[in-house]
This record gives C-alpha cells, structure tokens and sequence, in this order.
C-alpha cells in the first residue's frame, strides 16, 4: 500500500497539528487580550474559557454549534435579548428573555 511508518519526538509540540491549533486559538481568543498575574489567575482565566469553549463558542465543524449542544431559541421565546459576558467580560453569549 506504500504506507510508512513516520516516527516523531516524543513529546513535541510540532508534531501534533490539532494542539498546535488548540494553543493558536486560546491565544488568539484569550490569552493575548487579558493580563495574567499568576499562576492561579491563569488557572481561573483558562478554566472558564474552556467552559466557554465547550458550551457556548460556535465551530465551523460542528455545523456552527458547540460541543456541548445548545438549546435552540426562537424569537417566539421571548423579545428582549440579553448579553451575557463570559471569561471576564471577553466573550459574550445572548439569549433571548421574555419582555
């Protein structure tokens, strides 16, 4: 089948695309915009974006939903559309609230 086998270093980041592209996006999404002032800072900051990232961030892959499906709302729910922030203000998520 002309398949080889390719061995890489053991424990290299380079080598595994999807982290790389976990890192990029927590970067790029978080990291860069907020100060972090130590270690249980950072802790609180990446445990709530991962709860962002799970439950309310959209995915292109997942035909625009999160992991964690969300529940659907519909303009007959309510009228009124409230922001809620997330990660400290960064992100937001919006749900519709009866008026």
């Amino acid at each position: 089948m002309g398949i080889k086998q390719v061995v890489t270093a053991s424990k290299c980041p380079w080598y595994n695309n999807h982290i790389e592209a976990l890192i990029g996006t927590i970067r790029r999404e978080c990291l860069n915009h907020l100060i972090v002032f130590n270690e249980r800072h950072l802790n609180h900051i990446l445990s709530s974006y991962v709860n962002y990232y799970n439950e309310t961030r959209t995915h292109e892959a997942l035909g625009k939903d999160s992991p964690n499906s969300r529940v659907v709302q519909f303009p007959s729910e309510g009228k009124q559309i409230v922001a809620i922030s997330e990660v400290g203000g960064l992100h937001h998520r919006y749900e519709r609230r009866a008026a």
